[in-house]
C-alpha cells in the first residue's frame, strides 16, 4: 500500500501538467486530494467526480486565497498531510527589454504564492509531521539566459525551503524540492514575454520531453522515500553538477544551449 494512502493532499496549479498529474496519481494512490486554480470551472472540467477530490479557486499569489484554502480542506477533512507547492509560470525574454511587472508576477506565483501556502499550512503540517514539497527547476539551481525572473523566483523557493527545512529539523516535518527538466506540459505556451503577454507557441519538441506523468511518478516516489532533494533528467544533474564546478564553463554552455532555441532572444546579442 502506498505511504500516501488516505494522505490529505493538497496540490496548487492542478489544472493541467504537472500538477493535474499529480493530483491523478495521489488519487490512484488513495489519497484525499484537494486542487486549486484561478479558473475554478477550468479544474473542475478535467476532473471526473470523486468524494476523495475538493477543487477551490484559489489565485496562489494572494495571500487570502491561500488560507481560504487550506481552510476549506481542514474543515472537511481535518488537517492536511502533505502540501505541494507546483503553481508556477515561466517566461522567456531579454531582461533589458523585460517590463518588471512581468518578473513581480513571476515572484508573487513561484515565490510568494509557495509561502504564503506554505504559512497556511505550517501548523496542519507539523502536526501531522508532514511533508512541504516545492515544484522548483533546473533554474533554481542555475541562472537560464531569458529566464531572469522565472530563476530568481526557483532560487528564491528553494532558499526558503532550505531555511524552512533547518528550522523543522526536529519536528518530524519533511520539507524537500524537486527539479524536473523539460517536461511536456502547456508552462512554455503561456511562459511570460516581454510585456507580460503569453507566448502561446514552445520553442521546444513537446514529444521528446519527460511527460508530466512520469514526472509526477517521480515526485510522489520521492515524497514517499522522503528524498531532501530529487533533480530529474541526466540533463539535469549534469547542469547541476557542472555548474558546481566549473562555473565560467556552464556559463557558456548554457548560453551556446538557449542561444541555439528556435527565435531565442539571446541572438539580439549575438550579432553584436
Amino acid at each position: 500500500m502506498s505511504d500516501i494512502h488516505n494522505k490529505i493532499v493538497i496540490i496548487t496549479g492542478a489544472s493541467s501538467g504537472i500538477g493535474k498529474a499529480l493530483a491523478e496519481a495521489a488519487l490512484a494512490a488513495g489519497a484525499k486530494v484537494a486542487v486549486c486554480a484561478r479558473n475554478l470551472q477550468k479544474l473542475q472540467s478535467v476532473f471526473p467526480d470523486n468524494e476523495r477530490l475538493l477543487c477551490v479557486q484559489a489565485d496562489v499569489s494572494v495571500e487570502a486565497d491561500c488560507v481560504k484554502l487550506v481552510e476549506t480542506v481542514a474543515a472537511m477533512w481535518g488537517g492536511v498531510d502533505i502540501l505541494i507547492n507546483n503553481a508556477g509560470i515561466s517566461m522567456r525574454a531579454l531582461f533589458e527589454d523585460t517590463n518588471t511587472a512581468v518578473i513581480k508576477e513571476l515572484m508573487d506565483i513561484n515565490f510568494w504564492g509557495t509561502v504564503y501556502c506554505t504559512r497556511a499550512a505550517i501548523s496542519h503540517i507539523i502536526k501531522a509531521k508532514g511533508v512541504v514539497l516545492g515544484v522548483s527547476s533546473i533554474a533554481g539551481y542555475r541562472g537560464l539566459p531569458g529566464r531572469t525572473g522565472y530563476s530568481a523566483s526557483k532560487f528564491a523557493m528553494q532558499g526558503f525551503l532550505e531555511a524552512l527545512r533547518t528550522e523543522l529539523l526536529h519536528t518530524g516535518v519533511h520539507v524537500m524540492w524537486v527539479s524536473p527538466g523539460f517536461t511536456a506540459s502547456n508552462i512554455r505556451n503561456v511562459a511570460r514575454t516581454a510585456d507580460g503577454s503569453a507566448q502561446a507557441e514552445t520553442p521546444l519538441d513537446e514529444k521528446k520531453l519527460m511527460s508530466a506523468e512520469e514526472c509526477a511518478s517521480v515526485i510522489l516516489r520521492g515524497i514517499e522515500k522522503r528524498k531532501r532533494t530529487v533533480v530529474m533528467t541526466s540533463q539535469g544533474k549534469l547542469t547541476v553538477w557542472l555548474n558546481k564546478l566549473f562555473p565560467a564553463l556552464t556559463d557558456s554552455l548554457v548560453y551556446k544551449h538557449f542561444l541555439n532555441e528556435p527565435e531565442s532572444p539571446l541572438r539580439k546579442y549575438d550579432k553584436k
